[in-house]
């Protein structure tokens, strides 16, 4: 099973206070995809451990959490103890990982904001 580290960065978020984005604001997730960038939710059943997401801003420490799946909604934990911290995505099933796409993932403050992926590594093996 072959594993990429995707990173997304803070895309032009107009009426919000990101409206110019922010390259130091994003996530850095393990995910596996498939040959079209999609996430590959059957080898994401078999892989579920190794599929985790950091979120990083200036001045906080990175936030460590996992890619969740359930039923059609793709999200993202940091405490399986309770839901008010999960950031769930957009159709997040249905997008691509590539360089350049656009991924909208909803804060825990309950705020949708754009992402762009700024980089798509495939880092081998799980």
């Amino acid at each position: 099973m072959t594993m990429s580290r995707i990173t997304l960065r803070l895309a032009r978020n107009p009426s919000t206070p990101f409206v110019e984005g922010d390259p130091e604001r994003g996530y850095v997730l393990l995910a596996p995809l498939t040959a079209d960038g999609k996430i590959d939710a059957d080898v994401y059943a078999a892989a579920k451990a190794a599929c985790t997401v950091r979120r990083f801003g200036p001045g906080m420490d990175a936030v460590e959490g996992r890619l969740r799946r359930h039923a059609s909604v793709w999200y993202f934990d940091y405490d399986p103890e309770r839901s008010s911290d999960d950031e769930p995505g957009f159709k997040l099933g249905d997008h691509r990982f590539l360089p350049g796409d656009y991924i909208t993932i909803t804060d825990d403050a309950g705020t949708p904001l754009t992402y762009q992926v700024s980089e798509m590594v495939q880092i081998g093996r799980v």
